[in-house]
């Protein structure tokens, strides 16, 4: 291929969107010292907690259509959790297809957001532990839940724009029993994990590898690690320097 050949080539390829998306969570997350909340970031990256963003809608100072990505900060105490965070929490998913659908829950964290396009999850180790990595995940709302088949969960509530915490817990837990971790349902994935990363059970190393590849199947998350004393981007799956 000739230089200038190559150049317009270059001058095509764009950045992956998420990779801007990550890492701005890594760096504005990581200035506030999240507790374990649910956000809204807007298409002029503008982040609020659910709270704040509800209010914002009641008052017109925001159209639902102004969300691009639902974000969860929490706290982890697990490898399992580290290098497959979407596996840390199952409303996660739920929470933000539902709220992509512009339906709202008083009792969960389902509000109206129809511009999402994202869904992320944000990990850090509590202080005590001494580990300065955090981890933030990106993937595609409509990508993810279409490959855990929720859409086909909810067929029969779009006609309404309230959903009752019930039913959202059910979905939740209906999501988490679906076999699409290699033979293995969610918390079963993450349970092999942990048996495999902390208990050291090396006879589950092909049961990792094969989990491990549904999760990036059904996620295709892009994925950034985050040095907290440096304040530098880290190479991808780097272990945690201390372990539990």
């Amino acid at each position: 291929m000739k230089v200038d050949e190559l150049l317009k080539v270059l001058e095509n390829v764009k950045i992956d969107e998420r990779h801007e998306i990550a890492e701005y969570i890594a760096q504005i997350l990581s200035g506030n010292s999240p507790d374990a909340h649910y956000y809204i970031i807007t298409k002029d990256k503008k982040i609020y907690d659910i709270k704040s963003y509800r209010k914002l809608l009641k008052s017109g100072g925001i159209s639902p259509n102004d969300a691009y990505v639902y974000v969860f900060a929490r706290d982890i105490y697990h490898l399992a959790n580290y290098y497959f965070p979407f596996l840390a929490d199952v409303y996660l998913l739920s929470y933000a297809y539902l709220s992509k659908l512009g339906l709202e829950s008083d009792a969960y964290y389902v509000v109206p957001a129809t511009g999402l396009k994202y869904v992320s999850i944000y990990v850090y180790f509590p202080r005590y532990l001494d580990i300065d990595y955090v981890v933030v995940e990106v993937a595609d709302i409509n990508t993810a839940a279409t490959n855990m088949n929720l859409p086909k969960l909810i067929r029969g509530i779009l006609d309404t724009k309230y959903i009752d915490g019930h039913k959202v817990k059910d979905i939740a837990s209906e999501l988490k029993s679906r076999i699409l971790f290699a033979g293995y349902n969610s918390y079963e994935a993450w349970d092999t994990f942990y048996r495999y990363y902390e208990g050291h059970d090396t006879s589950l190393a092909t049961d990792v590898e094969a989990i491990k590849d549904a999760y990036n199947h059904i996620f295709k998350p892009y994925r950034v690690v985050y040095d907290l004393k440096t304040k530098q981007f880290v190479v991808r799956h780097v272990l945690p320097p201390k372990t539990f």
